[in-house]
Order: structure tokens, then C-alpha cells, then sequence
């Protein structure tokens, strides 16, 4: 008896040792289907329930999220009033960060994550993704932007908050990749980047 039980489970053993590593196109085998089989509506599908026959449902109107920014200088980079681009970084987004200090740190992490591939580490615009572009005809259209241009320099902070919030031209929103506080800290490293490579006019020099 012990014997027949030993080689039963020598057996076994061999046999679930052997499919280690083999792969299959056989439907996995699912004891418990539970909600492998429930009924249910895929993406963007027609819906008999709802009078508008959407599946995919709008938010209730008029909620917020908890964790949104509710001011509108923070959230957009706009005025109270919707009238213009603010023109310098909140100061509640600094002392959020714990001084410009911090802010800056963070903004150059950040900026080094999202920001170097097209513009290099300087802002010049000549990062990775441009010197491989060169050598394709017509690439030149889609160069980045070098930071250190005028209209970018005198750009008000709000205006340069909401280009990394929805992108421009050829350059995507960074909105759904970074929160609120690190498009502000890297509006924050930009500024020093610019101020880095700034030339003054010798009476103009600090």
C-alpha cells in the first residue's frame, strides 16, 4: 500500500513538473467562473437601460473631486476672472513645496523626466529626440522649441503652466502624466534654465 502511494505521488510529481515553462493556446481552466461570466457592458457599447443608451457614463454635474485644485490661478495659471494668464508662480504653490528651494529641486527631476528627451538638459531644444530627427527630410518642421527665445522668456508663468498642461503644436499635454505642483516646479526650473543662460548688458549684469 505504502509502496503504490509513493509511486502515485513520484508520479505526480513528475507529471506537474513537466508542464513547467511550456506554454498553450488551450482556455485556461477556471474552477470558480464567478465573474469570468457575469453579465456586463463592454467600452463605449449600446446600453438598453440608460434613456440615453450610453454605456459610459458623464460624471454627476457639478462634482468635484476631492483631491482637485479648486483655485483657478493654481489649477489653469489664470486670473480670478478668467482674463489673463497669471504672471508669476502662486505663492501658495512655493510654500506648498516647501520653499522656492524645494520647488526647484522637484522641477528639475521632473523636467529631466519629461522635458530633456526634446528640449536637452539647457532648454536649447536640441535634445535626443531632435539630433535623431535631423537626418530625416522634413523633420525639421517638428523641431522642439528652444526655451531661451524672447516670447518664451517674457511668456507669463500662467501661459508657460497651461502649455505643459495641454501641449502645443507638436509637444502633447503633460497634464495626465504630472500633477499640479510638479508643472509649477517645472515652470519654476524653466525660469532658472532661462536665467542660466541669460546674457546682460554690462550695466545690466547682477
Amino acid at each position: 500500500m505504502r509502496a503504490a502511494i509513493l509511486t502515485t505521488a513520484v508520479l505526480a510529481a513528475a507529471v506537474l513538473g513537466g508542464c513547467r515553462g511550456q506554454t498553450t493556446k488551450e482556455t485556461p481552466v477556471t474552477f470558480i467562473r464567478n465573474m469570468h461570466d457575469q453579465p456586463r457592458y463592454d467600452i463605449q457599447s449600446y446600453s438598453d437601460y440608460f434613456d440615453d443608451h450610453r454605456t459610459m457614463r458623464l460624471p454627476v454635474e457639478g462634482v468635484v473631486s476631492r483631491e482637485a485644485e479648486i483655485d483657478v490661478r493654481i489649477a489653469k495659471g489664470r486670473t480670478e476672472d478668467d482674463a489673463s494668464w497669471v504672471l508669476t508662480i502662486p505663492q501658495e504653490v512655493t510654500d506648498r513645496a516647501g520653499g522656492m528651494g524645494s520647488l526647484l529641486e522637484r522641477g528639475k527631476g521632473r523636467y529631466t523626466i519629461f522635458c530633456t528627451p526634446c528640449h536637452d538638459a539647457t532648454g536649447s531644444g536640441q535634445g535626443i529626440v531632435a539630433k535623431r530627427a535631423a537626418g530625416i527630410p522634413g523633420a525639421g518642421a517638428l523641431a522642439p522649441t528652444s526655451l531661451h527665445l524672447d516670447r518664451i522668456r517674457h511668456m507669463p508663468d500662467g501661459q508657460l503652466y497651461g502649455t505643459i498642461t495641454n501641449g502645443i503644436r507638436n509637444m502633447p499635454p503633460y497634464g495626465p502624466q504630472t500633477s499640479v505642483s510638479d508643472r509649477w516646479a517645472i515652470v519654476a526650473y524653466v525660469r532658472a534654465l532661462e536665467l542660466s543662460q541669460a546674457s546682460f548688458a554690462p550695466e545690466q549684469k547682477l
